[in-house]
C-alpha cells in the first residue's frame, strides 16, 4: 500500500538520484557514444532527409512543425516535453504497464522504445534498456538542478523523453532509459501504428561489383539510400560463410543489398551509381581482387529491374564513351527464391565506418 504522495516519491528519488550520479559514476560529462544504443548526433540536422536504418524519416523536424504539433499538447505535456519538466516518480500512466507494444513519442510519433526492452527498474518511472532503433533516441549533455546527466530526446522532434544511465548491469546493455510517460504514447501489439509512426516506403536493389566493403560504403553515400548491407548472392551453397565463398567452390559473388527511398533515388539512378563505383568490362575480378566472387552482376528483385537493367546495360554499350571498345561483362540475373541473399558476418558489415575510413565517391 502507498503511504506516500507523488510529489514526496517524487522529491525522494530525485535526491537518491542525485546521490547515485554524484557518488556512483553514473555518466558524468557526455553519453556513453561507444555503446550501440546511444546516439549522440547535432540537435539540428542537414536540410536534405535523414533515414534510420529501420526506414524512418528522422529529418528533424523545423520549429513551426514543431509547434503545430504541439497544439495538441495539454499543458502538462508540455511542460515535460517542450520545456524539459519531470513528472512525478511511480506516477506515470506508463509505470506499471505490462502490456506488449510499441511506445512512441507523443509529440510526432516516432517509434522509440518495444516493451520487449522495458524493466521495472524500480525507480518509478517507466525504464528501457534500448530503443527500437538507435538513431531515433538522441543524447546531450544535461548540467541542470546542480547534476551532469545525459539527457534523450526524440531524434526527429526533439521532444524531450527523459535521461539515460549505466546503472543496469542486470540488462544485456547496462544501459537505463529512464522516461516519463507523458512523453510516450503506448501502441497495443496487434493494433497498427498511425500513419504518423510508419515507416517509409522503401524498395530494395542488389549490387555486385568486388570487393563489398568499398561497393557497401558508397551506396550508403548516395542520397535516398536508407540502408546497404554487405553479403553473398548467387550461389548454391546455403548460409556461406566468408571463407566458403573466398575459396571460389560456392559460386557467389560479394554482393550487397541496398534499401533505398523510391520517392529520393531512382532504380535508374542507382545503376548509374553502380557503374560509376565499379569498371563494369573486368571478368571475375576488380583491379587488383581477383576471383569469381568479385563478378560484376545486378540481381533484380522484380521484373520491372531486370528489364529495366538489361536496357540501362545496352544503352551505355552502345553510347557511352567510356565503353567504347570494350564490353560490358555485368550479368543481370532475377533475385529469386533461388538466388537468395545471404547477409554477410558482422564484422564485414560498415567495414569502412568501423576502420575510420571512406571509400570517396567516384568522378567517371
Amino acid at each position: 500500500m502507498r503511504v506516500l504522495s507523488c510529489v514526496a516519491l517524487f522529491l525522494a528519488a530525485a535526491l537518491l538520484g542525485a546521490a547515485l550520479v554524484l557518488g556512483a559514476g553514473l555518466p558524468a560529462a557526455s553519453p556513453p557514444t561507444e555503446n550501440p544504443d546511444v546516439k549522440t548526433i547535432p540537435a539540428s540536422g542537414p536540410q536534405a532527409p535523414v533515414y534510420s536504418k529501420s526506414g524512418y524519416d528522422i529529418t528533424p523536424l523545423p520549429p513551426e512543425r514543431v509547434e503545430e504539433l504541439a497544439e495538441r499538447l495539454t499543458p502538462e505535456e508540455a511542460k515535460i516535453i517542450l520545456a524539459k519538466g519531470t513528472e512525478p516518480a511511480f506516477c506515470g500512466t506508463l509505470l506499471d504497464n505490462k502490456k506488449e507494444g510499441t511506445y512512441i513519442c507523443r509529440l510526432c510519433g516516432l517509434p522509440l522504445f518495444s516493451s520487449d526492452s522495458k524493466f521495472d527498474s524500480g525507480t518509478g518511472w517507466p525504464s528501457f534498456f534500448k530503443p527500437v532503433d538507435p538513431a531515433h533516441v538522441r543524447a546531450q549533455r544535461d548540467t541542470s538542478h546542480g547534476m551532469i546527466r545525459v539527457e534523450t530526446l526524440c531524434a526527429r522532434c526533439g521532444a524531450h523523453l527523459g535521461h539515460v544511465f549505466d546503472d543496469a548491469p542486470q540488462t544485456p546493455t547496462g544501459l537505463r532509459f529512464c522516461m516519463n510517460s507523458a512523453s510516450l504514447e503506448f501502441v497495443e501489439r496487434g493494433t497498427p501504428l498511425p500513419e504518423r509512426s510508419q515507416p517509409i516506403k522503401t524498395e530494395t536493389a542488389y549490387f555486385a561489383g568486388g570487393c563489398f566493403w568499398g561497393v557497401e560504403d558508397r551506396f550508403q553515400q548516395v542520397p535516398g539510400v536508407i540502408d546497404a548491407v554487405s553479403g553473398y548472392m548467387g550461389g548454391h551453397t546455403a548460409n556461406p560463410t566468408y571463407k566458403q565463398v573466398c575459396s571460389g567452390d560456392t559460386g557467389h559473388a560479394e554482393t550487397v543489398k541496398v534499401v533505398y527511398d523510391p520517392a529520393r533515388v531512382t532504380y535508374r539512378e542507382l545503376l548509374e551509381w553502380f557503374f560509376k563505383f565499379h569498371d563494369p568490362t573486368q571478368v571475375n575480378r576488380q583491379g587488383p581482387d581477383v576471383g569469381e566472387q568479385y563478378r560484376s552482376a545486378i540481381f533484380a528483385a522484380t521484373p520491372e529491374q531486370a528489364e529495366q537493367a538489361r536496357a540501362f546495360i545496352a544503352e551505355q554499350q552502345r553510347s557511352n564513351p567510356r565503353f567504347a571498345g570494350r564490353t560490358i561483362a555485368t550479368q543481370v540475373v532475377a533475385a529469386d527464391s533461388s538466388t537468395p541473399f545471404y547477409e554477410a558476418e558482422e564484422y564485414h558489415q560498415d567495414y569502412h565506418l568501423k576502420h575510420g575510413g571512406s571509400c570517396a565517391l567516384p568522378t567517371w
